[in-house]
């Protein structure tokens, strides 16, 4: 129900006007096309415009299930589950080019963004459902797996090689990936005006056939509340969102979402609710959100002031307020009736 939700609100904001626009005749939507695609764990919605469409449409849907096909960790014979049944793999390009990524953010991040933490994951039942707070002794166990640094990886040849007790999970930015490739091949289509919604991954491609911003939601992560809290208007940009309140439990009255701080081994616990990135890279947008919201509003703020060319943000915090850094001032704004507050973060 909610990606259905998703989906029906992505297509709302593809008939608003533009920041700063008045609503105006859409002079190519008869040459509108749309696509669903149930897969990477979430029903994905394609969009393009242009004489191509259709042609488009189908390259980027195929292109969907050969990446899902790669990198997801639920298929058996997938890449990333081979390498991880086997210990060692030579990779393909495009899950190559994911490891180096990966450990790029890592790095960048200092360990926030973590592709090796799937063994926690597991040991809180996140991946089968079986949801479970483990003991200190599972804990001592499992912790001194995680670390990418720990990976060998070898970029000339594609060969990637675990520590004992490692698994990797490319999830963290294989959406963001999707979401850049898809953008790729509609250019190859001749396509200047497009999108692709991913669950909680938006990307465009250029403006909207009237020349005016495509208008973004950014979701209240308050489940019982619902809605939206912000609108970006962007071009050719990535509007990517993590949060704790897509997957978790309750246990004996606590809360645990499924975003693990790697250096804990616990779920995420600080004032933030969500991080939504703006960037032109989908793929480095994806391990962001994730990274950011690990860190909490301060670090967070200070990783953005020395790689404030690269992105912005907008933080959510769990009493309702929002901060956005200061690059979205002119194109960043709350929803009619948001009553919080709403600051801008400084880049000093």
């Amino acid at each position: 129900m909610k990606q259905i939700l998703a989906i029906l609100l992505a297509v709302l904001l593809l008939l608003l006007p533009g920041c700063g626009a008045e609503a105006a005749a859409d002079p190519e939507a008869a040459q509108r096309g749309y696509r669903y695609v149930n897969s990477m764990d979430t029903l994905i919605e394609l969009t393009a415009y242009g004489a191509k469409r259709d042609a488009a449409l189908d390259a980027a849907a195929a292109e969907v299930e050969r990446l899902n096909a790669l990198l997801s960790i639920g298929l058996e014979d997938s890449e990333v589950s081979r390498v991880n049944r086997e210990g060692s793999a030579g990779l393909s390009a495009d899950t190559a080019y994911l490891v180096r990524r990966a450990l790029e953010i890592y790095d960048s991040t200092g360990g926030a963004f973590d592709p090796t933490v799937y063994p926690l994951m597991a040991l809180w039942g996140f991946p089968s459902g079986e949801h479970h707070v483990p003991t200190a002794a599972e804990m001592g166990e499992t912790l001194p797996r995680i670390g990418a640094d720990r990976l060998d990886f070898d970029a000339e040849t594609g060969t990637l090689t675990l520590a004992e007790g490692q698994a990797i999970d490319l999830g963290g930015i294989a959406k963001g990936y999707t979401s850049q490739r898809i953008m790729d091949i509609y250019r190859e289509y001749g396509v200047t005006s497009g999108l692709v919604s991913l669950g909680g991954n938006v990307q465009c491609l250029g403006a909207k056939p009237d020349g005016s911003a495509w208008r973004i939601g950014v979701r209240n992560p308050d489940t019982e509340t619902g809605g939206i809290v912000a609108i970006v208007a962007v071009k050719d940009k990535a509007v990517i969102s993590s949060g704790g309140y897509e997957r978790f439990f309750v246990e004996d009255g606590v809360t645990y979402e499924h975003i693990m701080d790697p250096k804990t081994g616990y779920p995420v616990q600080n004032e933030l609710a969500q991080v939504t990135v703006v960037t032109a890279d989908g793929t480095l947008g994806d391990g962001l959100s994730t990274a950011l919201y690990i860190m909490g509003l301060e670090k967070a703020s200070d990783y953005w002031r020395a790689h404030s060319g690269d992105f912005d943000a907008v933080f959510t915090l769990r009493d309702g307020s929002v901060y956005i850094t200061a690059g979205l001032e002119d194109c960043a704004s709350p929803v009619e009736g948001y009553s919080g507050q709403w600051s801008v973060v400084s880049d000093r």
